[in-house]
């Protein structure tokens, strides 16, 4: 004789209370993989965001050093053209 499934079969045979306790650990498993999933969800959406953020700050970080940049290339194009005769 072998024994039946583990899982809510609809061909049991034995006490209902028999298979209770893996019902129990079943759905507190299904319970605990669907809050794991979510949270899951929460980080990816948080990382993104701080990528996103990153990005903007990469963005603003560059146009201050193309913006420093410009103003020494003009200070000295401005002293060279200053001491032309």
């Amino acid at each position: 004789m072998t024994a039946p499934p583990l899982g809510g079969g609809a061909h049991r045979e034995g006490s209902r209370y028999l298979y209770a306790p893996f019902e129990v650990a079943e759905a507190r498993i299904e319970a605990n993989e669907r809050v794991a999933l979510e949270r899951w969800a929460a980080v990816d959406h948080r990382l993104t965001r701080i990528e996103d953020g990153l990005e903007r700050l990469e963005r603003r970080l560059w146009l201050a050093v193309w913006a420093i940049a410009a103003v020494v290339i003009s200070e000295g194009v401005a002293s060279l053209l200053a001491s032309l005769p």
